[in-house]
Parts: C-alpha cells; sequence; structure tokens
C-alpha cells in the first residue's frame, strides 16, 4: 500500500487532465458552430469522435498496459496528449481539428483505465471502491475545470487557448508522474501473464466476452454511457440556447455536474455503508433522470444549476458502482477487462451523442432528454437487482 499512497497524487494529476481534455469541447459548441460555419449537431463530432477514438483504442491500451507496466503506458499516453493539444490550438480547418481530437481520444484512451487497473492490482476488493473515489475525486476535478475553463475561453480568449492550458498540465503532469515512479514502470512485470506476446494479449481480451459476467457489465455500462454522457455533452448548448447564459456561465454551471461527482468521491465510504450498491445504482439512475428532465423542460436557470449537481451526483453513484464491478469481473486480466469497460463506456457515449445529434437541431431537446432519462431509470434498477 506503500506505493500506492506515495504514487496515487500523481495518478490523478494525470487523470485530471485526462478528463478535462474530454469535456473541454463540451461549453464550446455554440462557439465552434460560429467560428467554422456548422450547426452545433455537425460541430458535436468534436465530442462524438474523439469518444469513438477513446472507445476504440482501449481494445489495445489494456493488453499492451498488462504486458509492458500499467503506468509505463500512462505515461507516454500522456505526453502524447501534450503534444497533441498544443497541435490542435493551430488548427484553421473544422476537419483538422475533428482529427486533432480523434489523435487525443486514442491517446488518452490509456490513461483512467489502466489507472483503475493498477488500483485493482494494487488494492482488495473490500477497500477498492473507496480507493476509486480517490481517483474519481481526480477526474470529477478535470471535469469541471474542463467544462468552465472550456466556456472561458471560448468567451475571452479564445478556444485555442484551452489546448494550449491543457498541453502544459499534460506536459506537467506527465513529467511528475514519470519522476515519482521511475523505478516502479522502467522494468516490465515478470509473471507468466505479462511475458505473453501482444497477440496472446488482444486474443484473451477477445475471450473475456465469453463470460457471462463480463458481457453484462459491458453491456449495461454502454447503456450507461449513452443514455448519461449523450445528452450531457448538449447540456451546455441547452443551457445556452433556453435559459440565455453566456458561455462562460454555461460552463461555470456545467461545473455543478462535477461537484455533485465530487461530493460523493469524497464520502464514498459513507454513501456505500447507508445505501450498499444496490441503493447506490438504484437512487443513482432516478438522480440523473431528474437531472435530464429538469435540464429538458426547466425555464430558469438555478434549475438548470440544480439539475447538474443531482446529476453528477446520481451519476457517480451509478458509475462508480459499475467501475468497481469491471475491477473484479476477470482478475486475471484486470488491465485488458477495465480497458474492455472503458472502451464500450466510450463507443455508447458516442452513439448517445450521434442520437441526439439527429434530433438537437430540429426537434424539442427537452422531448430527446425525457426518453434518455425513463431510460436511465430502467438502467439503474437492473444494475440494483443484479448486484444485490
Amino acid at each position: 500500500m506503500n506505493i500506492l499512497k506515495d504514487t496515487l497524487p500523481y495518478v490523478g494529476m494525470i487523470a485530471f487532465a485526462s478528463m478535462a481534455l474530454t469535456r473541454v469541447c463540451d461549453p464550446m459548441l455554440t462557439t465552434l458552430s460560429s467560428e467554422f460555419q456548422v450547426t452545433v449537431g455537425q460541430v458535436s463530432r468534436v465530442i462524438s469522435w474523439y469518444a469513438i477514438a477513446y472507445g476504440a483504442l482501449q481494445l489495445a491500451w489494456g493488453p499492451l498496459g498488462d504486458r509492458l507496466g500499467k503506468l509505463h503506458i500512462v505515461i507516454w499516453a500522456g505526453f502524447a496528449c501534450a503534444i497533441l493539444c498544443f497541435l490542435a490550438g493551430f488548427a484553421t480547418d473544422f476537419s483538422v481539428l475533428v482529427v486533432m481530437r480523434v489523435a487525443m481520444g486514442a491517446a488518452a484512451a490509456a490513461i483512467i483505465p489502466l489507472s483503475m487497473a493498477w488500483i485493482g492490482d494494487l488494492v482488495d476488493y473490500e477497500n477498492r471502491q473507496a480507493t476509486l473515489a480517490r481517483l474519481m475525486a481526480s477526474t470529477v476535478t478535470g471535469m469541471m475545470a474542463g467544462q468552465w475553463f472550456g466556456g472561458l475561453a471560448a468567451d475571452y480568449f479564445g478556444w485555442r487557448w484551452a489546448f494550449f492550458a491543457l498541453s502544459l498540465t499534460f506536459l506537467v503532469a506527465t513529467v511528475l508522474l514519470h519522476r515519482r515512479t521511475r523505478g516502479l514502470v522502467q522494468t516490465p512485470p515478470t509473471d507468466s501473464k505479462s511475458k505473453m506476446s501482444f497477440s496472446q494479449q488482444m486474443a484473451k481480451s477477445g475471450l473475456l466476452l465469453a463470460v457471462p459476467r463480463v458481457r453484462w457489465v459491458l453491456t449495461v455500462t454502454a447503456l450507461e454511457g449513452a443514455l448519461a454522457f449523450g445528452p450531457l455533452a448538449f447540456a451546455p448548448s441547452q443551457l445556452v440556447q433556453s435559459f440565455g447564459l453566456s458561455v462562460t456561465l454555461a460552463g461555470a454551471v456545467m461545473m455543478l455536474y462535477g461537484v455533485g461527482g465530487l461530493i460523493y468521491a469524497l464520502s464514498a465510504r459513507r454513501w456505500l455503508r447507508v445505501l450498499g450498491e444496490p441503493g447506490l445504482a438504484s437512487l443513482g439512475g432516478v438522480l440523473i433522470a431528474i437531472s435530464l428532465l429538469m435540464l429538458g423542460w426547466a425555464e430558469h436557470f438555478v434549475l438548470g444549476g440544480l439539475a447538474c449537481g443531482l446529476g453528477g451526483l446520481g451519476f457517480y453513484m451509478l458509475h462508480n458502482t459499475l467501475q468497481t464491478q469491471a475491477t473484479q469481473m476477470a482478475p486475471q486480466a484486470r488491465g485488458a477487462a477495465v480497458a474492455l469497460f472503458a472502451s464500450v463506456l466510450f463507443i455508447g457515449q458516442s452513439v448517445g451523442v450521434s442520437i441526439v445529434a439527429l434530433f438537437v437541431d430540429g426537434a424539442s431537446t427537452g422531448v430527446v432528454f425525457s426518453f434518455a432519462a425513463l431510460g436511465i431509470v430502467l438502467l439503474g434498477l437492473s444494475v440494483s437487482r443484479k448486484v444485490g
């Protein structure tokens, strides 16, 4: 546990940057739409295509992390993100920006899932959910920072500065993590599992899908990504268009989503003790549904802020339960298993964003959010019964 205690803060720093990168474009959609002369639905590709790349590359990063060392891959992925963010700041064509976002998603895909798998290797199941919640505190804070600074930069400095700032953040986090873990990651693992070839590791990942428990976790995770993250990508635009907020203020209001998640993360042991995993899953689904309904139909920005806070609290109740299940669904190949988990989450998100994008330009956002609310309630109840 000393290794965990000494290293987790630095892992958290790079996870912070990774989640900020994931959410930084959310409040920029209207700004990018205006600059590149495309609709909000079309410009959402900077989110959905990022998510596709993020999800697809998990299939490679997981086995590679099992073979070469999870933190070793995390460090190199962070360095790649630093370079790609810097280059994205100079994009003058929308297609180029989308390509840069795809490359960012491919690189960032390694960071949080392999960090989770690394924790799973070191922490027993009884203490794992609380430890994962500590990592979650970093990712939630990163999400808040990304949403807020993305809006602030778009309004006052230019959206490009958001990417320049992220480039510097990744560089600093990567250097610090490398210095702290130099002795841990230079030597590849020596157990028989890690001596398998990369192709053997990939084949083993495929065999995981034959396990019923794995298939169930991956299915509900994909649905969670579509139903929760799909509408979330359009929440800042909804705050701008329906509540009349500036892009900066919309980004600041969206930070309350992260505040809700942070409230859960900082008291995860207490929530778990009071509700148990079944209670966390069912209550989480209900809170997300309430959030979506309020965002879709409320007429005052204060209610929009309350919706964001409730949504964040509910999402992390449900998601942390699924994260913990993912770290245990295949202990013999934990890196590959958690990578599959993250892969289907982001593929689900990309599908959700794409579906919402089909309707957001012409149909009522409230109707779309209402269908998602119904789905997430049913999903939460299903997870509650399974983990009970």
